[in-house]
């Protein structure tokens, strides 16, 4: 989409205070695709040491809403999504994959891979949740 790209995303990004709260960034943006990134410290973990629910369903949504923008436009609102974890996410950085599955012109369906990386295994990633959701546009035609 013209006039939307990378530097917008992040300035996006920047106007969401809860995103500002959780110190996130968006490290890609476009062609149907987002990258989204959290840096774990203390304040993000649950009573277990892992990374807190709440926060990997945060990144999820974003994650998936950036994604679907890169495709159907800026206007756009996330509808609905589901969240599977699938282990304890443990590391000290947390990268959120989305890409647009399916695009029409008022809604797109979209699938985000959650990661955690420098934990026990230092560089390698550990998949520790999936997403799936449906954005839609709010643009008026």
């Amino acid at each position: 989409m013209t006039g939307f790209d990378l530097s917008v995303a992040e300035q996006v990004l920047d106007a969401q205070p809860f995103s500002r709260l959780l110190k996130a960034r968006i490290t890609a943006f476009g062609d149907g695709a987002a990258v989204l990134e959290l840096d774990i410290r203390d304040e993000l973990l649950q009573q277990n040491g892992f990374v807190h629910g709440g926060v990997l369903s945060y990144a999820a949504d974003n994650a998936l809403t950036f994604a679907a923008g890169a495709a159907i436009g800026a206007a756009v609102l996330t509808a609905g999504y589901s969240i599977q974890y699938v282990r304890p996410a443990r590391g000290t950085t947390l990268t959120a994959r989305a890409e647009v599955v399916h695009a029409g012109r008022r809604q797109a369906v979209v699938r985000c891979d959650l990661v955690m990386t420098g934990g026990d295994d230092a560089g390698d990633e550990t998949l520790c949740a999936v997403a799936q959701g449906t954005v839609l546009s709010t643009a008026k035609d």
